[in-house]
């Protein structure tokens, strides 16, 4: 049977468990743009000339990020021209944090399986932390939006390496009420968030990002006080987004929000009727 809460330790992405993954499941490897961006952010003097001059070398993800920086999620007052309008009106930090969804987006594949769908879904919860963030003064909104950009990378990672992850997991999560990871354990001796913070953690990400991947679907890390209110509320937000995903999809369980929810509820100060109200608002405000 399968347990209906599994407490997820971080030292399971360290040591041995590391090595037993990689070697038999692919991790993107950190693209060099984003190692030289990352460098450049981490040196004494950070210059945006500098940083606009290193992205500027690749066309495709200037273009890229200039679209993004002028999308309406973003909501700049003047439009950006060019990368080095774009990182001095956004920051140095944002545009990395941009450019490594960017990145993602072009780095992470499944042969054979288009995954349109998965990057619509991760890009609407991203836009829906971020907003909601900041309403609810949590943390800084573009950390909540790479969390929810990168909470499920590791998904296509368990398709790469599973073919029938995603039929045996449904099947799984339909027959029993239990957590995802501990489906995905049982299934598969290894969980998305397990490999979802290896790859964060590889590509440079901010470690309270790193952390909130691994333990995102650990409810009882909520009231562990030991562990970073940013992680926590990270955490809590991203179900309570994924909760209004799942009614904006007319899905009527979601096992996570069934276990979690009422801790959710409490740690963020609100009922189960303001959860439901938030959700049918969620993205009329996102």
């Amino acid at each position: 049977m399968i347990k209906k809460h599994t407490f997820v330790d971080p030292s399971s992405v360290t040591g041995q468990s590391i090595d037993k993954m990689l070697s038999t499941i692919r991790i993107p490897p950190r693209p060099s743009l984003l190692l030289e961006v990352q460098q450049e952010l981490n040196s004494g003097d950070p210059s945006p000339q500098k940083l606009s001059g290193i992205i500027g070398q690749d066309v495709a993800m200037s273009g890229a990020l200039l679209k993004m920086a002028n999308s309406a999620f973003i909501g700049l007052r003047l439009k950006a021209k060019s990368v080095e309008q774009a990182v001095m009106r956004l920051g140095m930090e944002q545009c990395s944090l941009l450019l490594t969804g960017l990145l993602a987006r072009e780095s992470v594949q499944v042969e054979g399986i288009s995954l349109n769908q998965f990057w619509d879904s991760s890009n609407k919860r991203a836009q829906a932390m971020s907003h909601y963030a900041k309403k609810m003064t949590l943390c800084r909104s573009d950390l909540a939006h790479t969390f929810g950009l990168f909470s499920n990378i590791g998904v296509p990672l368990m398709m790469s390496k599973f073919p029938n992850y995603g039929p045996a997991l449904e099947a799984a999560l339909q027959t029993e009420l239990c957590v995802t990871t501990s489906a995905e354990n049982e299934l598969f001796g290894t969980s998305h968030t397990a490999l979802g913070a290896l790859m964060a953690r590889t590509w440079g990400l901010p470690e309270e990002v790193v952390e909130a991947i691994l333990l995102h679907h650990s409810h009882d890390v909520l009231k562990d006080h030991n562990t970073a209110s940013t992680v926590r509320n990270l955490i809590a937000l991203s179900l309570l987004v994924d909760y209004a995903i799942f009614h904006h999809q007319s899905r009527k369980r979601m096992n996570d929000w069934e276990l979690g929810g009422a801790a959710v509820c409490t740690y963020l100060g609100i009922s189960q009727s303001e959860a439901d109200d938030i959700s049918e608002q969620m993205f009329d405000e996102t």
